[in-house]
């Protein structure tokens, strides 16, 4: 699947907000505060199995009401949805996010021991041979800071971009940035030129252009906006870094 990705060198690095939502209330009000100044968002789920704490919608029946009652994420169509699915069960939870919006999945490399079997139901359901147009879909694997990138290598014709976690537990937001991923990242860069790489978790002004520099090509920001004076403001601080640091596929 990367192999579309070869013609996108030279491209802008991209900044997308990420949300923890409490609530559906709480996804609807953020993304309220996102209109006009983006057009991405990840959204992280958290099983409070695979990580924690628990995040909506596990523990609630909303997600599963939405599928069945045909309803989209809020604000779909005006943005793009990502899911970060911190998930113990990914097989069972990726296909209800992709019926209610999501265009992107990321799927944490250590979250399954099933990963082919997972990949394999992916293309199945939503591949070419079901008539399902593939630029629609993505799907990411992540890697947390304290695994072998190895593991990834299996599953790299599967996925259109990787994830690197620049934390050390996932699951929150507003924790210290682990440097670690760094030469992680360069030397995943340099294996795989063509292979998209996006990092989520400790993401801020002074980390973000080193992390543009070792070859990331979309960083996800959570706390550093939220926690910001001024969300607009911080939000064009970030774009202003890619102009300056980020120009990778």
């Amino acid at each position: 699947m990367y192999d579309a990705f070869k013609s996108s060198a030279n491209t802008m690095a991209i900044i997308i907000p990420a949300i923890i939502p409490t609530s559906k209330e709480h996804l609807e009000e953020s993304l309220l505060k996102l209109k006009g100044l983006c057009s991405e968002v990840q959204v992280d789920v958290v099983d409070g199995t695979f990580a924690s704490p628990l995040s909506w919608p596990y523990g609630t029946k909303d997600l599963t009401a939405m599928h069945d009652e045909g309803e989209m994420l809020p604000g779909c169509g005006e943005f793009s949805f990502e899911i970060d699915l911190m998930s113990a069960d990914p097989e069972t939870d990726t296909g209800p996010w992709i019926t209610v919006g999501a265009t992107r999945v990321t799927v944490h490399a250590e979250s399954t021991p099933y990963l082919n079997r997972f990949f394999k139901n992916i293309r199945g359901e939503y591949g070419h041979d079901k008539d399902f147009v593939s630029d629609l879909l993505s799907i990411g694997l992540a890697v947390g800071i304290e695994t072998d990138t190895a593991l990834l290598e299996p599953y790299l014709e599967d996925v259109e971009y990787v994830q690197f976690m620049g934390i050390r537990s996932i699951g929150k937001q507003g924790q210290g940035f682990d440097s670690r991923v760094l030469p992680k990242i360069r030397a995943f860069k340099k294996k795989y030129p063509n292979i998209p790489i996006q990092v989520d978790g400790g993401v801020s002004l002074t980390t973000a252009p080193g992390l543009l520099e070792a070859g990331a090509s979309r960083l996800v920001v959570g706390s550093a906006l939220w926690n910001s004076a001024d969300l607009k403001e911080e939000l064009e601080k970030f774009i202003s870094l890619t102009e300056r640091h980020g120009i990778y596929g």
